[in-house]
């Protein structure tokens, strides 16, 4: 499905850096293993909550300070009783865990992407 490119420019996408993660016990017990994040996303947006089914290929400590990208203007999403604010992007490996899209360079906290 293709979409204009009006329909594009509604996703926004930041750059930010994870700054906290903990395992959700709640998705424990659903046997979805998943993380909590909180993400600085700079001063304009702020640092952010976010939960991630990633923890296959990644621990708690190696996600802090992490740069990642996110969907930042999608809805709040109740996650077992936490609440989702951004939606962190990742794509699948060969094996299908989510390797998460991070920059190449250190691009500061809250740069959109383009």
């Amino acid at each position: 499905m293709q979409i204009s490119w009006a329909d594009f420019e509604k996703i926004v996408m930041h750059a930010g850096h994870i700054l906290e993660a903990k395992e959700a016990k709640e998705a424990i017990r659903a046997n979805k293993r998943a993380y909590q994040l909180l993400i600085d996303f700079g001063k304009i947006i702020g640092v952010k909550k976010s939960s991630a089914q990633i923890t296959t290929l990644y621990s708690c400590e190696e996600l802090i300070g992490k740069k990642i990208v996110a969907v930042t203007n999608i809805l709040p999403k109740q996650v077992g009783n936490f609440i989702s604010e951004v939606l962190v992007l990742g794509l699948p490996d060969a094996n299908g865990n989510i390797v998460l899209l991070n920059t190449e360079k250190n691009i500061p906290n809250g740069n959109r992407v383009f």
